[in-house]
């Protein structure tokens, strides 16, 4: 033991780093150990043990927590990879459907309540369009009557005087075909009237006007008689003017109800004055006009009416008489008495 004891060589070296200057290490120099060299110098041992203590206690004061200040990474998951702009549209699109729907307008009828939906607008606004194409051909076709023969508008419009009462009728049958009428039989009745005018139409056309080397529209004026074959065209549209007024109470389709049959009637009959059939023709005009233009200012509903009434209609009689059994008793359960 007397012979070259070990020299232990004990260093603690503290470094910080550039990124950490809390980053600390030891490293302990020794040199190579010999198989003699066993036994430690005891003053060594104690400066490591005294190095280690000290770091470790620097260390618990000053190292931060790692879960206390350190700024937290977010934590990636399968939501945050996709993108965020689909998601507000989604919520988006959820939000304007929602609020669409609130929008809509439930109307209570009397046999439940009902709703307008896209299909009942294309119909009204297809029933309005045939009105407005019928006053529109008939206005262009009776101006003749007032405007001078020398007068060009005159000489263009006469010659086409069958196609106008062509396309006029065409509107107007249009619109009793989607007209809303809660009897259905009065419906009907329109209707065939409008079919009775057509076919009185042509056949006049082809029997009498024809032969006369006359148009249709020119052949009932020279000759008062062919009302009869035209008339039912015109009776449907007093029918339809009279249902208007009566529901809405429209004073241009009441007084129309009754200015068409008396003009009718009275150049059928030839006891009307000419000058006082234009100032009801001229009254005719102006009316028509202004009853298809007012269409567009009502609201769609007030061209469907009751909705639940079409609809309990188009029901079997099986369901209609349970529709209207659960009525009953909805009522007797909220009115006992």
């Amino acid at each position: 033991m007397s012979g070259t004891q070990p020299n232990l060589h004990c260093t603690c070296n503290i470094h910080t780093s550039k990124q950490n200057q809390h980053d600390f290490y030891y490293r302990l120099k020794t040199p190579k150990l010999t198989p003699s060299s066993f036994l430690l110098d005891s003053s060594c041992a104690t400066q490591v043990d005294m190095a280690m203590a000290s770091h470790m206690l620097y260390a618990s004061i000053i190292t931060p927590h790692p879960s206390s200040n350190l700024p937290k990474l977010p934590r990636p998951s399968s939501s945050s990879s996709s993108p965020r702009l689909p998601t507000r549209l989604k919520s988006f699109k959820c939000k304007a459907q929602s609020s669409s729907s609130q929008s809509q307008t439930v109307y209570q009828g009397v046999y439940g309540p009902w709703s307008v939906d896209s299909t009942d607008v294309k119909e009204v606004i297809l029933y309005r369009s045939g009105l407005v194409t019928a006053a529109t051909s008939f206005v262009i076709a009776a101006s003749t009557a007032f405007l001078p023969d020398s007068f060009l508008a005159n000489e263009v419009i006469r010659p086409n005087l069958d196609y106008l009462s062509a396309i006029g009728a065409g509107g107007l049958g249009l619109s009793l075909v989607l007209i809303h009428i809660y009897v259905t039989g009065i419906k009907r009745t329109l209707q065939a009237f409008w079919g009775l005018g057509v076919v009185g139409s042509l056949a006049a056309y082809i029997c009498l006007a024809q032969p006369a080397g006359e148009g249709l529209v020119q052949y009932v004026v020279d000759n008062p008689s062919a009302v009869w074959f035209v008339g039912p065209l015109f009776a449907a549209l007093t029918g339809l003017v009279f249902k208007e007024g009566l529901c809405y109470g429209k004073l241009e389709a009441g007084l129309l109800t009754f200015i068409i049959p008396i003009v009718l009637l009275g150049h059928l009959s030839g006891l009307m004055d000419d000058g006082v059939k234009l100032s009801l023709l001229g009254s005719w005009m102006a009316l028509f006009v202004l009853f298809a233009g007012r269409k567009f200012t009502q609201p769609i509903k007030d061209d469907i009416g009751d909705k639940s009434v079409f609809i309990f209609q188009s029901l079997p009689e099986d369901e209609k008489k349970a529709l209207v059994k659960k009525l009953e008793q909805q009522e007797f359960s909220q009115n006992p008495n």
